[in-house]
């Protein structure tokens, strides 16, 4: 199942800044396992902001929801989530004869 995610990030500017550089390290280490696995297909970021818009291929709902709570910086994050379904004018779902 694909969902379309923005997440938006807003670490507090008073984090310790040996925690921040740890939250952001070990978030871009899970972000390249995910990829690595197939389960986040694609990665984009947001000009001139700390955000991204990511597609991922996961089983379901929960799956996505538990995905993103393993995030180290899901605290600090503003998800939006949009699950996605084949649009019937897709040339996917029209294949040529």
């Amino acid at each position: 199942m694909l969902f379309h995610v923005r997440m938006d990030v807003a670490i507090p500017r008073d984090l310790d800044p040996d925690e921040r550089t740890e939250l952001v390290t070990t978030e871009k280490a899970r972000a390249l396992q995910l990829q690595r696995e197939g389960t986040w297909v694609h990665l984009w970021r947001g000009g001139g902001q700390y955000s991204n818009i990511s597609i991922f291929d996961v089983p379901d709902s929960t799956a996505m929801h538990n995905l993103l709570w393993s995030l180290p910086l899901f605290p600090f994050m503003t998800v939006q989530v949009t699950a996605l379904t084949e649009h019937p004018s897709a040339l996917s779902a029209n294949p040529s004869p």
